[in-house]
């Protein structure tokens, strides 16, 4: 009984701590959330009717919808396994005996704690016309790219991405490989394997948990890429890297909430769907080492 009593007491303390985070995830997302699915399948915010999916067929029907989620596609598949690839290579770097490592460790942590705002000034004068790139290639010879009015646009958002999330990436996976015991690589080594044989049989293997959770936060962080996209291109940028993110922005800035509302919940579903798909996918990994 007095088990039961200070399990009940502690539980009351518990959710006390617990309720002003909970009433500000609430306010701030649960409601909002649920307002905005309500709204997707409204034709109006003020005085609406139920439309049933009327939104999101019309949604489906707009090029201009297509053409953001088929770039926000394509950025995510070309730069997540660019970040992971990039990330575990700096992070094998950094977990061996690396002349300066310590200040290299430092260098990639610097673009997480610098705000990207002032940073997009650089990245405009390096990309533009009249940029640093451009001249550079000029004194080489070459012809000169317009980077941001053109498919090279692509190409600098991925840059700008990969320079963004690569350190916070690396701190993950270096944080993996140094909670992998080092007998397991002595041992391999007696038994004559080489490192390409210890990186596939003892990296990888060890590695997996902390590889896909890398993976979610890029995807994540890909998704969110319109920041940099806006700062640097503006609201109406190049074809090829209009995003998800700026037709949701369009469509808030002429009060289409409807659409707008749509838009987001078709994002999380896709979200959630390749989310679960890697959480499944761990899950089985988990089993098939125990």
């Amino acid at each position: 009984m007095k088990v039961a009593g200070w399990l009940r007491r502690d539980a009351a303390a518990a959710w006390l701590f617990l309720a002003p985070s909970g009433a500000g995830f609430a306010l701030f997302f649960l409601i909002p959330f649920a307002m905005g699915t309500m709204y997707s399948f409204m034709d109006s915010v003020v005085d609406g009717h139920y439309t049933g999916l009327d939104n999101y067929r019309e949604l489906l029907q707009s090029g201009s919808f297509r053409k953001a989620a088929a770039n926000t596609a394509y950025f995510s598949a070309v730069s997540v396994p660019l970040n992971l690839t990039l990330s575990l290579i700096f992070a094998l770097l950094l977990n061996g005996n690396l002349y300066l490592r310590k200040w290299l460790r430092t260098a990639y942590v610097l673009p997480l704690v610098v705000p990207v705002a002032s940073i997009v000034l650089i990245w405009q004068m390096l990309f533009d016309w009249n940029g640093s790139l451009n001249a550079w290639l000029s004194a080489f010879g070459l012809e000169r790219v317009d980077w941001m009015k053109t498919d090279a646009a692509r190409n600098v958002i991925i840059v700008v991405y990969l320079w963004k999330n690569i350190g916070y990436n690396v701190i993950l996976l270096l944080a993996g490989l140094q909670r992998i015991p080092k007998d397991y690589y002595e041992t391999a080594q007696i038994e004559g394997a080489g490192r390409l044989r210890q990186f596939g049989s003892i990296t990888l293997v060890y590695l997996t948990p902390t590889m896909i959770f890398v993976v979610i936060m890029s995807i994540i962080n890909s998704f969110k890429v319109f920041r940099e996209t806006y700062l640097i291109a503006g609201d109406y940028p190049h074809d090829s890297i209009y995003m998800m993110q700026h037709y949701m922005y369009n469509m808030f800035a002429s009060l289409d909430i409807q659409k707008l509302t749509a838009a987001a919940n078709l994002m999380v579903v896709g979200i959630l769907l390749i989310v679960m798909g890697l959480f499944a996918l761990e899950r089985r990994y988990r089993q098939f080492m125990e």
